[in-house]
């Protein structure tokens, strides 16, 4: 057995600290399936209950420098301003001692090199320390030791207040990268505030305020107009507008009544309802949502893995090639062995990675959690990488492009007025909670119709409905049936068939033997599902629609969206189409998230838009919050413009380090211009990272 442990580690604010630890802890014995995630500094792993021992894993970490916490201990921390921080302190001391150190230096000429190189040692002290425990820990090749090398060795070289200045920008580096982090980690912890903190729980006395923390599943709670959901519950009493911007990013507001869910941290707009707590606090939407973005930031991308195999070669080819500068032309050609142990120096700080090692974390990050707050869920770096290389997307037609509940779109009265039809048919329908059924009694509802009493209702085995009313026999059946109780005239019979061409279900009304009239039917297209198939197309994405539906429907609806259609589908040749349409590149499947479930898994990238269901966001590669096809197409995007921004944070990167490098063999670079350019290269990536934190995403 096995059990999952999760641990906060204080000062992990970058890629490479998460290279380190995750180095030292896969090695130990009983710990598996080891997830770190430097945004919000949280190690996660499976323990073997038997051989596995936590306390291991605390120790080891310590010894890499770092300090471990239990999660209840940071919590109870308060946020800390840069300059309250270890590495703020540490910045202002170092720049205090650079300062009187430069002070000292027109004071006391003859001393300032050693005023230099003792505030260069002073602030490289705790460096050396993370480089030293690094290398017992058999983690060597760190940036800590690339700097502290180049340190000591400028201080060899007479060069100590180029190697004051080295670690005192390096320092600054690494607090911007701890800026940076904490701003993304307060972007997604942002969501956990929208949970207000006290509820109004309804007892035999009387409401009472209480945390939101304490209540259970089953009470009973009463939310106010304007005042914020404290849980996931169902509406037992009241009806109001529920605004829910703030959870799926629905900009709308959505009428909800008595049987409805709604969403902790959603907001009550209008009206005074009392609900009935469905989940407690720790699963409830906001908790799973922050649950799943945490996952998916500490799932790598295919590219950040690729980048971090390359740096286990990287970094230590970086220290190699640095010495050859250092002394093959001073060995081998008569060269100043200082001016090329400069150079060499210089080189080594030039090829820190931490830019590059920052750049796909970052941006990756950064795009799942600015998709989070719009509602779209997406379990891991490798998915949202993949999801922008699809070219098809296919679509399931019940539930996803269209809403799922059938409605009325035609009437056509052949005996009488169309309001008698429509209340002797629902009259008969009232009863059943039939889709068919269900909808007619809304049309009327709609109309105000006053329904009529029905008595002696029976099923027609599936060819219809039959009850009493008013004394009279009325009949709703499908038109094969009506036409062995009644005849229909030719113009009668096409205009049904005109209906059903379309795609549309027929029930036909009769009286007796009197054909009053029919009433199509059909699960109508989403309103934004034929712009939503424009988007796709505008970005190279071709789309295909599976139902199990019957073809008639199936082509009508496609031929609407201008899409391919594959119709009258059982589960298994659902599988068959995707892995036949898999041979001609990447699919996306997007389904409901229930019945679709076989088919979203067997899709390169599953997409499940169901409403923020449990299914939907397990079932899935992905989830859509929003029951809108147009945020497929948003998805799409959102993972092009991530990809891009990491394109470009690696041509920055290493753009920067291939430019540095050519002016350093030519003596133009010094070593505090070399960390400059690292220090910079780490604060462009990390900016330009940053940005799709304000994605913006289409209305």
């Amino acid at each position: 057995m096995a059990n999952t442990k999760t641990l906060l580690i204080d000062g992990m604010d970058c890629p490479s600290c998460t290279a380190k630890i995750e180095g030292i802890v896969c090695n130990i014995p009983g710990v598996e399936n080891v997830k770190l995630n430097y945004t919000n500094q949280k190690l996660k792993f499976d323990l073997d209950e038997k051989s596995g021992d936590a306390g291991l894993v605390v120790k080891a970490v310590e010894k890499l420098g770092y300090k471990v916490n239990e999660p209840g201990e940071k919590a109870k921390a308060p946020d800390l301003s840069w300059w309250q921080t270890g590495k703020g302190r540490l910045v202002i001391a170092s720049g205090a001692i650079l300062a009187v150190a430069a002070i000292l230096s027109y004071e006391l000429p003859e001393y300032a090199g050693y005023v230099f190189a003792l505030a260069g040692l002073t602030a490289l002290m705790p460096l050396a320390r993370k480089a030293v425990l690094s290398a017992v820990a058999r983690q060597p090749f760190t940036i800590e030791m690339l700097v502290t090398i180049a340190v000591i060795g400028a201080i060899f070289i007479d060069e100590a207040a180029e190697a004051a200045v080295v670690v005192f920008l390096f320092l600054i580096g690494e607090l911007l990268e701890m800026m940076a982090a904490a701003k993304a980690r307060r972007s997604v912890q942002a969501l956990a505030d929208l949970v207000p903190k006290s509820a109004f729980l309804v007892t035999d006395s009387g409401t009472i305020e209480v945390g939101a923390d304490t209540l259970s599943i089953g009470d009973f709670i009463e939310v106010r107009p304007g005042g914020r959901i404290p849980a996931d519950a169902i509406i037992s009493e009241g009806q109001t507008s529920i605004d829910e911007a703030a959870v799926t990013g629905e900009s709308m507001p959505k009428r909800k009544q008595v049987g409805d869910s709604v969403f902790a941290g959603s907001i009550n707009v209008d009206g005074l309802i009392r609900l009935k707590v469905e989940k407690g606090s720790e699963n409830n939407m906001i908790a799973r949502i922050l649950q799943m973005v945490e996952d998916a930031e500490a799932s790598k991308a295919p590219t950040a893995r690729f980048i971090d195999r390359f740096s286990l070669y990287y970094t230590p080819g970086v220290i190699v090639f640095s010495a050859m500068i250092a002394f093959i032309p001073p060995l081998f050609f008569d060269g100043d062995l200082t001016t090329w142990i400069y150079k060499g120096l210089a080189i080594l700080l030039i090829g820190c990675p931490c830019a590059l090692v920052l750049s796909t974390p970052a941006a990756i990050t950064s795009g799942i959690s600015a998709g989070a707050k719009h509602g779209l869920l997406i379990k891991g770096g490798a998915i949202l990488e993949a999801i922008g290389s699809v070219k098809q997307i296919a679509f399931d037609k019940t539930g996803t492009l269209t809403k799922g509940q059938p409605k009325v779109t035609d009437i056509k009265v052949f005996s009488g007025k169309e309001d008698t039809m429509l209340a002797l048919a629902a009259a008969v329908e009232a009863g059943s909670s039939h889709p068919l059924a269900l909808a007619i009694v809304e049309e009327v509802e709609a109309r105000a119709i006053k329904l009529k009493k029905a008595s002696d209702s029976q099923n027609l085995s599936g060819r219809g409905v039959q009850a009493t009313v008013a004394g009279k026999r009325v009949t709703i059946a499908s038109p094969r049936y009506a036409n062995e109780i009644s005849t229909f005239s030719p113009q009668q019979e096409s205009i049904i068939q005109a209906l059903e061409d379309k795609g549309k279900t027929i029930a036909v009304v009769l009286v007796d033997e009197t054909l009053l009239g029919i009433i199509a039917l059909r699960d109508e297209l989403r309103e934004d599902a034929k712009s939503a198939m424009q988007e796709l197309s505008d970005i190279g994405v071709s789309a295909v629609m599976l139902t199990g539906d019957n073809k008639c429907t199936g082509s009508a609806l496609a031929a609407q969206l201008g899409i391919e259609v594959k119709a009258e589908l059982m589960p298994q040749d659902k599988l068959d189409e995707i892995e036949a349409l898999k041979l001609s590149g990447n699919i996306a499947m997007v389904g409901d998230g229930i019945n679709d479930a076989p088919a979203l898994a067997r899709a390169d990238v599953g997409i499940a838009m169901g409403g923020g269901t449990d299914v939907a966001l397990e079932a899935a590669d992905a989830a859509l919050l929003h029951e809108r096809v147009g945020d497929v197409a948003s998805l799409v995007k959102l993972s092009q413009a991530t990809m891009a921004n990491i394109h470009q944070n690696i041509t920055m990167a290493l753009g920067l380090k291939a430019v540095f490098l050519v002016t350093t063999l030519l003596g133009i670079t010094t070593l505090w211009m070399a960390i400059l350019a690292d220090t910079g290269a780490t604060v462009l990536v990390t900016m330009n990272a940053l940005r799709l934190l304000g994605y913006k995403f289409k209305k």
